[in-house]
């Protein structure tokens, strides 16, 4: 089962009807029993860094996050989940993230002249370490949804995929059990439920 972590951030219902296509369990919820007990974890998150980064730690569930991560549990995090994931976001001032990963998070208009901002659409997926096991099941060049306006930037050691939006942007990142996706695999189509389902073939303790 997938626990989807709730601590009142966005639309998780789309997620949960993603899992059910792809014939898995998965759970809305913000009991600290039913996390720990998941075989993985998705962090979502849409909105602004700042709000999201307060409602998480008010939730009191950073710290149950922070112990299944430590057990090798497979964690996902999508749009500005995966930006909680860093250590700190430049979105309307300077927050600090998880600091699961190295990295920061910054404004698209940074490093992309004449694009439309936020970045929403579809974008190719480019591999920078091969085909990571989440993309076991899609190739490179493949499409995916993406909704945002700001990206993980000096992040090298954990992108595994680029899209590009005038500049390359961080498309995907990874380490070791800490995965996240910037684009919204519950809104990208086939392409989205197959790197669900590669997800949920991963094992705690078992991803390299």
């Amino acid at each position: 089962m997938t626990a989807i972590i709730d601590y009142g951030v966005g639309n998780l219902f789309s997620l949960v009807s993603s899992f059910g296509r792809i014939g898995e369990e998965a759970q809305i919820t913000a009991d600290k029993e039913i996390i720990e007990k998941a075989d993985r974890i998705i962090l979502p998150g849409v909105g602004a860094f700042c709000d999201a980064a307060e409602k998480l730690r008010n939730s009191g569930l950073v710290p149950v996050l922070m112990n299944e991560i430590k057990k090798g549990k497979p964690v996902l995090g999508i749009c500005l989940g995966m930006q909680l994931l860093f250590e700190k976001s430049y979105e309307y001032g300077e927050h600090e993230g998880l600091s699961l990963l190295k990295g920061v998070i910054k404004p698209i208009s940074a490093v992309a002249e004449n694009v439309k901002i936020p970045h929403m659409g579809w974008n190719s997926l480019s591999f920078t370490k091969g085909a990571h096991p989440l993309f076991k099941y899609i190739k490179e060049g493949d499409y995916v949804y993406f909704v945002h306006s700001f990206f993980a930037s000096d992040c090298d050691d954990s992108v595994i995929a680029e899209t590009d939006y005038g500049a390359p942007l961080t498309a995907a990142c990874a380490q070791k059990n800490i995965m996240g996706c910037q684009f919204h695999p519950e809104k990208s189509g086939e392409v989205g439920l197959n790197i669900l389902r590669a997800f949920c073939e991963m094992k705690e303790g078992a991803i390299c």
